[in-house]
């Protein structure tokens, strides 16, 4: 069996990645309505897809927002059932320009495939569909229960997952649940992730006059929304990087010493990092290491700015408003409703007079932290070492999936987070890519992981 498995992933590599491309040709960018026909579109070819494998129940359920593609293939009722959930719609690609190809064109360099969705999340969707035609292609077959729920909203939060779980929650039902919309440590270091930040996201608008005034007429005179925005933004961290919020860190669990242990065995440098990012220099929470930074401590940053002039040239205007758009990444125990209304008050405790603060939420997440004591955190070291070559590491990651939370309670079972992206991939940000070696190794990975799963489930 593991000859024909693995002689049918080494044929079919070049295939499956002009598959991919198929898949990532689609703009599927759920957060701006003109692409509403795309993201349909997206959803129909992965059900094709999914049906073309060999997957016999394929539907695609409509929802308020965007259709959820729903299949199965159920092989022993009395074997382990896998839930396996993916999303296909994309970001924004703005600023375009800072592309260095179409982002609808997947193009190959250097062994990665650039192109919007290549890792978040589309390629690694693909990669479960191809470990399952894998599978079912050859006499491998499948020794365990497979259910999928691939949606089209994880970029805007989600907003209809939750009743379509809550309504379908026996369909669905399963004894894990694996999520592959998470990266790995580094090229080769194949990583099971353990915990994940939540979220809250907001925008703070700032009104002035009623329109725009001349700088030199009306400068000094008025209170320009942009200072006041600057200003109020400025009060939110202190000199060690802070957060300033009444109650903030209230609920913030104490690092503890087997993490502690954990983080500085993994094979990581801050200057690895810093190379990565090509920023000139490291800052964060004082008192903080790198890693426990961006994995057990909550933050707050600026995502965006608007206000005024911004074009070419100069122009001496005195703006009418402001607005910032500002992130809060949250550890346990925090809960994101009431970090979302603690800001919301010191805001308006550091607005100036002279101008009108309105703050306004967006969606939110709670954070997640693991329990891989679980047999199929085992299953799936197992299949990573087969595939890999070397056991892999756990840490948390610092990004949200807010939906892992909703998938543990709707299902009262484990979430494995099994992903693919490297460091550096560029997913939410121009020249998006995926490594394809390590989208080769993830198919193996996936393929194998079923085995595993009945061995350790069974």
């Amino acid at each position: 069996m593991e000859t024909n498995l693995s002689s049918y992933l080494s044929a079919n590599r070049d295939r499956f990645e002009r598959e991919m491309v198929d898949l990532l040709r689609i703009p599927s960018i759920s957060t701006e309505s003109q692409y509403a026909e795309s993201v349909a579109e997206c959803a129909d070819k992965i059900a094709a897809d999914l049906r073309a494998v060999g997957i016999d129940e394929v539907e695609v359920v409509a929802t308020a927002g965007n259709p959820i593609v729903v299949a199965q293939r159920i092989v022993d009722p009395a074997a382990p059932t896998l839930l396996i959930y993916g999303h296909y719609d994309v970001q924004p690609v703005d600023p375009v320009e800072l592309w260095d190809s179409p982002p609808f064109e997947p193009t190959e360099r250097n062994g990665r495939l650039y192109a919007r969705g290549a890792i978040d999340d589309k390629g690694q969707v693909h990669m479960h569909i191809k470990a399952l035609e894998a599978r079912l292609a050859t006499d491998a077959g499948l020794p365990v229960n497979v259910k999928l729920v691939i949606e089209g909203e994880e970029e805007v939060g989600s907003p209809n997952l939750a009743l379509f779980l809550a309504a379908n929650a026996e369909r669905l039902a399963c004894d894990a649940v694996v999520v592959s919309d998470t990266g790995m440590l580094g090229k080769g270091v194949p990583t099971i992730a353990t915990g994940l930040r939540g979220l809250a996201y907001m925008e703070v608008h700032v009104q002035g006059p009623a329109g725009d005034l001349h700088s030199g007429t009306f400068g000094g005179g008025v209170v320009n929304p942009a200072n006041a925005l600057a200003s109020i933004i400025a009060g939110l961290k202190d000199q060690d990087n802070r957060v300033t919020i009444p109650g903030f860190y209230d609920r913030v669990r104490d690092i503890s010493d087997a993490d502690r242990k954990n983080m500085k065995q993994l094979p990581y440098s801050d200057e690895a990092f810093m190379a990565e990012t090509g920023a000139p220099e490291l800052d964060g929470e004082k008192g903080y290491t790198t890693l426990e930074r961006i994995g057990f401590r909550p933050t707050l940053d600026v995502n965006g700015m608007l206000s005024g002039f911004t074009g070419e040239g100069a122009k001496t205007v005195l703006p009418a408003r402001a607005m910032a758009k500002i992130s809060m990444r949250l550890v346990p125990d925090q809960d994101p409703g009431e970090i979302e209304q603690l800001f919301t008050d010191h805001v308006m405790r550091l607005a100036p007079t002279g101008v009108t603060v309105e703050v306004r939420p967006h969606h939110g997440g709670w954070p997640w932290a693991a329990d891989p004591s679980h047999p199929v955190f085992d299953a799936a070291s197992a299949a990573l070492n087969t595939a890999f070559g070397r056991e892999p590491v756990y840490m948390r990651e610092g990004g949200s999936i807010p939906i892992i939370p909703l998938f543990e309670q709707t299902f009262e079972a484990p979430v494995l987070l099994l992903g693919f992206g490297l460091p550096g991939s560029n997913l939410h940000a121009p020249n998006e890519w995926i490594d394809l070696e390590t989208y080769h190794l993830g198919i193996e990975t996936i393929a194998r992981f079923y085995d595993a799963v009945a061995e350790r489930m069974g």
